[in-house]
């Protein structure tokens, strides 16, 4: 008893962690840098807002339709392994964007540039689900908001760095060399992952049996268990993961009216300079990472002191009904810093809730996390669709105001939703 007292303990798991956060990040540098070299690219390459908007909304498609063939991907190959290629991919697709041809005619040029998006949207759509799969694995059930919170974080870190460094580049040596310096940046990153992750944390050599007792804590026997396919893949039929999926839809309208559309408003709307736009889009995504990890460990705590039904379920009713009010608040605002403020508080509210639905996914899908966040994050990614191509067109009839307005529409519905959303009783 006593030499278990003071045996030492590995931390083997923050490590991981810390490469699911940088990998989080990576993923939204090599996505977001489209949306901000977009404001180049259409007068350069001869392109309208709503051509734009369509080639923004393929991303979306392709990131949408393979988020469960990409869970399910990681489940038959590995997560280490899948990481590790869909990484390596996401620089070369990104270089591609660099070198398209600039006499191409009109309509080559957006089905180039549609073709590239989809494959980007295809190849990153892995790796959410697989990151569910990764935290269920090395945390654990009483500690999984607070991982899926931080991984949150780095994508909204890197969001914040990409507006910034991509509009300065832009401006110094044009848009397509903001692609080709981007393009390899993530390749030592993936080959960490390769050398210090694996997909079971019992056989990673660095693991200590006291860490290995504390990730296993809370799991019963039969979670442990390898069970027929079929029976694996029956959470896709879940009716919690369905209605998590639902609300994560409407949830993340809003998410992607701030991916897709926030540098073009602030340019065209509020006035702003290309660079001086680049850093404050930069302010909702760093306001957002920290939001992102208070919300994780708020539901962490919520989940601990009165259950996962309501600790899930209240980070994510109470904020949402702010994101539709300050949405509003921003979109009338007369003055362009009010504006920004308001929607910089919103996205914070945002990102707060993204935790609380990935928690969720996860109690539902117990040893399917993989499967079930696929559901959830193919939810989540529809609304890409929506935005990218409904968004200019409520701009040119209606303006920024109405278009921004559905928004707080989608947020009310988002919030409601989670009155029928009960994870309380695990899945093994």
């Amino acid at each position: 008893m006593v030499a278990q007292l003071v045996e030492p303990s590995s931390r083997v798991r923050w490590t991981v962690l810390a490469l699911l956060f940088l990998l989080a990040s990576l993923a939204y540098v090599q996505r977001l840098n489209f949306q901000v070299a977009s404001e180049a690219m259409i007068p350069d390459l001869g392109l309208s807002l709503q051509q734009m908007g369509w080639v923004f909304a393929a991303f979306s498609w392709g990131y949408a339709l393979f988020q469960i063939p990409g869970g399910l991907l990681g489940v038959r190959f590995g997560f280490r392994a899948t990481v590790l290629w869909i990484g390596v991919s996401w620089g070369v697709l990104t270089a591609l964007v660099g070198v398209v041809p600039a006499a191409l005619p009109t309509g080559a040029m957006v089905a180039t540039l549609f073709v590239l998006r989809l494959l980007m949207g295809i190849a990153q759509a892995p790796y959410f689900p697989l990151q569910g799969g990764v935290v269920e694995r090395w945390f654990p059930p009483a500690g999984w908001a607070f991982p899926n919170g931080l991984v949150s974080c780095g994508l909204a870190f890197g969001a914040a760095a990409t507006a910034p460094a991509v509009a300065w580049v832009m401006e110094v040596a044009g848009w397509r060399l903001s692609f080709l310096v981007l393009a390899p940046c993530g390749l030592p990153l993936v080959a960490l992952w390769w050398w210090v992750v694996r997909d079971d944390p019992a056989t990673h050599p660095w693991v200590s049996p006291g860490e290995l007792r504390r990730i296993r804590e809370g799991r019963g026997a039969a979670a442990e268990a390898v069970r027929p396919w079929r029976e694996r893949i029956s959470v896709l039929r879940d009716r919690r993961v369905l209605l998590l999926t639902a609300s994560y839809f409407s949830m993340n309208y809003v998410f992607y009216m701030f991916f897709q559309w926030l540098f073009l408003y602030l340019v065209q709307e509020r006035g702003f300079g290309v660079i001086q736009s680049g850093f404050l889009a930069s302010l909702p995504w760093m306001v957002g990472a920290v939001s992102g990890a208070v919300g994780g460990g708020v539901c962490d705590l919520l989940s601990r002191r009165v259950g996962p039904r309501w600790g899930c379920r209240l980070s994510a009713m109470v904020p949402l009904p702010l994101v539709a009010v300050l949405l509003l608040v921003g979109a009338r605002a007369s003055g362009a810093v009010l504006a920004l403020a308001a929607l910089t508080l919103c996205f914070a509210c945002v990102q707060f809730t993204d935790a609380a639905y990935w928690a969720a996914a996860t109690y539902a899908g117990g040893r399917d996390t993989a499967a079930a966040t696929g559901v959830l994050n193919t939810g989540g990614n529809l609304p890409g669709i929506l935005t990218g191509v409904t968004t200019p067109i409520l701009v040119a009839k209606f303006g920024w105001i109405a278009a921004l307005g559905t928004g707080s529409v989608f947020a009310i519905v988002a919030a409601l939703l989670w009155l029928w959303i009960d994870v309380g009783e695990g899945r093994s």
